[in-house]
């Protein structure tokens, strides 16, 4: 089983320098808002899948200051397997600043740009070669665009889980992306000038071939989740409520390969007029969506905002029970302030459910609340202004 035994943080989000020792079973940071909790998570999370969940650049989980200084951030891990030490490094090297025509979006100076690097045991890795070394699920408090946001949000709850089980889920998927942006390129030139068919037909070949790969994982992954989640629903959720989770594809899938591949090239070619006038691919997979049905309506529209609660944290249960089930190991289980919205019940189903894995790890505002419901089956660490020490 697989478990974090060391994290390291160098000029990452709040820290300076930290590192901290970890065990298998359960680790608790507590401390006020603001301090550091989650970006020890986000830290943990993102040597799992090679990137940060709050940040949507890269420059932003750097520490500003450290880095106009002309110094490097990293995230560093070390992870436990089957007795073999696997050492992640995930490093932010300053580079040229980024400016817009004020200066920062907010009107201040130039922002830090970095460039992002990958070694897994002192070799250089690309994120698709980091992605699966190391299990992770990530439970947040607002987990709510999971449910009530729009489909690219659950597409990459999919994409996630996925390749962290399935590696080769993960490189096709960046080659149907490549593959799509050179295929909208042609779309556009082809409203101004002559494109060559032939190179057209290139990239509908890769498209197809990448396209029903992830189609026909995606199918399979929803198969497996959806008992999961219904599962962990039923025991979460209220009386009767009843959870289905249904793949929404933009074409549907066939039996095989081959049938597949055969209603992609016809629905690209129908579809044909439509994408010469717009200029986008409308057939595939960057289109798809899943349903999330409880008593018959579709909860992205109906679902208020404690029941979209509950079916998130039951989607991100049966994401770990997937997880354990295709790799055949225990992911690591990162709760961040979960239980500051649950009654005691509830806090008491999660906390069996999750604490059933090998490594947990938990932040709260409350040490009390942690201390009352774990006593003495977890480690307790206090977080402030950046410092993370170890309490008993």
């Amino acid at each position: 089983m697989a478990y974090l035994s060391r994290l390291s943080l160098t000029n990452f989000r709040v820290f300076r320098q930290t590192d901290i020792e970890l065990a298998p079973g359960i680790s608790v940071f507590h401390g006020a808002n603001a301090q550091g909790k989650t970006a020890l998570l986000e830290a943990a999370y993102t040597l799992a899948v090679g990137r940060a969940f709050r940040a949507e650049r890269e420059r932003e989980v750097v520490n500003f200051e450290a880095v106009r200084n002309g110094e490097a951030a990293y995230i560093t891990g070390v992870a436990v397997d089957g007795g073999q030490d696997i050492t992640v490094v995930v490093g932010y090297q300053p580079a040229a600043p980024v400016r817009t025509r004020e200066g920062h979006e907010d009107g201040g100076p130039a922002v830090p740009a970095v460039a992002k690097q990958i070694r897994v045991n002192r070799q250089p890795s690309t994120a698709s070669g980091l992605v699966g070394r190391i299990g992770a699920t990530l439970f947040v408090v607002d987990d709510l665009d999971l449910v009530l946001g729009s489909p690219s949000h659950r597409r990459r709850y999919l994409d996630v889980l996925i390749s962290q089980a399935h590696r080769e889920y993960l490189e096709a998927l960046q080659r149907y992306q490549s593959a799509l942006r050179n295929r909208n390129g042609l779309l556009r030139r082809q409203r101004q000038n002559y494109v060559d068919p032939d190179e057209m037909a290139y990239w509908d070949n890769q498209l197809v071939a990448a396209g029903v790969q992830i189609i026909l994982r995606r199918s399979d992954a929803i198969q497996r989740l959806a008992g999961f989640a219904e599962f962990h629903h039923r025991e979460l959720a209220e009386p009767n409520a009843v959870l289905e989770i249904e793949y929404r594809p933009n074409l549907p899938p066939e039996h095989t390969a081959a049938d597949t591949e055969a209603e992609f090239r016809r629905w690209l070619h129908q579809r044909a007029p439509r994408e010469q006038a717009t200029a986008i691919t409308a057939t595939g997979p960057h289109r798809d969506d899943i349903a999330i049905i409880v008593n018959g309506l579709d909860a992205n529209s109906y679902a208020s905002r404690g029941e979209a609660r509950t079916i998130a944290l039951s989607l991100r249960l049966a994401e770990a029970d997937y997880l354990s089930d295709a790799r055949s190991d225990s992911p690591i289980i990162l709760l961040d302030d979960v239980f500051s919205e649950m009654d005691a019940g509830r806090r008491e189903r999660v906390l069996h459910k999750t604490t059933a894995y090998h490594q947990i790890l938990i932040t709260t505002t409350d040490a009390d609340l942690a201390r009352s419901t774990l006593g003495n089956e977890a480690t307790y660490f206090q977080v402030c202004a950046g410092l993370v020490t170890r309490v008993d």
